[in-house]
């Protein structure tokens, strides 16, 4: 994983150009919120019927302004009531929710890598998202939690993840110390012994129509997206990546080293155990309203210190962000490439993820010196 206060490549060609890091920090965060500014729109104008960028704008501004009660005579209402319906009640929340899942199973990654120092953790590989499907399948199927209304799917969630990551974590340690090896073994065992207790759920329920859609949802949708999905995984993503940037300098000393990060004054038990409930409380909440995306987690967090280096106060806010704009860029593909089948999100990450996982697994066994 390298120190916390390595460079990147790209960090440092910057570097050599003589531009302050702070600039180019922030200039990185400009750019990457145009783009993802770009993905919305793009996201949200394609579909079988294709609607212009300004149509959206005009669209998403009335709403925006109507909802505030503001008047906005600059923007006029030319648009016809099946463009307003596809535009802001289909589409557009669609498109917000992959950003957030996006985010989200990012922000995710990033943590988990740092909690276990291991460039292989993700919450999909450990049996997070495995064990937060059960709490919501149990939901779906069963009706537990029933006392929680609206919020009984992200509580199942949350309590499922929280399950596993106890679990994977118990199982991963020896003489009180977590064995990386043991890590990965753990979190593939738990992951498919989730995987069965989900399956056998869904396929001994009576409500036929609803294991369709529990199947379904497994593979990872983001389709039926609606507004009401958005508040939950947006309130919790920004209190979540809050604090785990408070708590960068603390992710940094844990990926150095166990012993180094409590000379440095870090209770690194007790973060831990905060870090899983955060962890827990992202992934639950996640797989609560997308399914099980894989890979995402494992692959973003690469790409974010490949820009900007190890330091988790830069890594955490890029990875938010490029995690966003990739699901949503992923979520296009998925809608359209196969038109008029839509693909499930998921089978989409999983052919691009799963590639890259064994790229990285045969790079680590290539520097621990098992890779022949």
């Amino acid at each position: 994983m390298g120190a916390a206060n390595r460079n990147s490549p790209a960090t440092a060609r910057w570097a050599a150009l003589g531009v302050p890091e702070h600039l180019r920090f922030r200039a990185l965060l400009v750019a990457l919120s145009a783009l993802l500014l770009a993905s919305i729109t793009l996201g949200v104008t394609l579909g079988p019927v294709e609607i212009s960028p300004v149509t959206v704008w005009k669209i998403a501004i009335a709403q925006m302004a109507r909802a505030v009660g503001i008047e906005t005579p600059l923007v006029q209402s030319d648009w016809s009531h099946a463009e307003y319906g596809i535009v802001w009640l289909i589409r557009f929340p669609r498109v917000l929710l992959a950003g957030l899942v996006g985010a989200g199973l990012a922000v995710v990654g990033v943590t988990m890598q740092a909690m276990v120092r291991n460039p292989l953790a993700d919450p999909y590989i450990l049996g997070v998202s495995s064990g937060a499907s059960v709490g919501a399948v149990l939901v779906l199927g069963w009706g537990i939690f029933a006392f929680a209304g609206a919020y009984a799917l992200s509580l199942g969630a949350f309590l499922g993840a929280l399950l596993s990551c106890v679990l994977v974590f118990t199982l991963a340690h020896s003489n009180g110390r977590l064995v990386a090896a043991r890590l990965i073994l753990s979190g593939v065992a738990v992951g498919y012994f989730f995987a069965g207790v989900t399956s056998l759920i869904t396929l001994t329920s009576d409500q036929r129509e609803l294991a369709r859609s529990i199947l379904s949802w497994m593979l990872g949708s983001l389709a039926g997206a609606d507004w009401a999905a958005l508040g939950l995984p947006a309130l919790v993503l920004a209190v979540g990546t809050t604090y785990l940037i408070l708590q960068a300098r603390q992710l940094n000393a844990l990926i150095v080293g166990e012993e180094t990060a409590i000379t440095l004054g870090v209770d690194t038990t007790r973060l831990r155990r905060v870090l899983f409930l955060v962890v827990s409380l992202l992934t639950g909440t996640v797989v609560a309203v997308s399914g099980a995306i894989g890979f995402v987690g494992l692959m973003i967090p690469h790409v974010a210190r490949l820009v900007v280096g190890a330091d988790h106060r830069r890594v955490l806010p890029v990875a938010m962000l490029v995690g966003a704009i990739f699901l949503i860029g992923v979520d296009a593909v998925a809608r359209t490439a196969f038109a008029p089948v839509e693909v499930p999100v998921g089978v989409i990450t999983a052919l691009i993820g799963g590639p890259f996982f064994i790229w990285l697994l045969h790079r680590q066994l290539a520097r621990s010196g098992y890779g022949g």
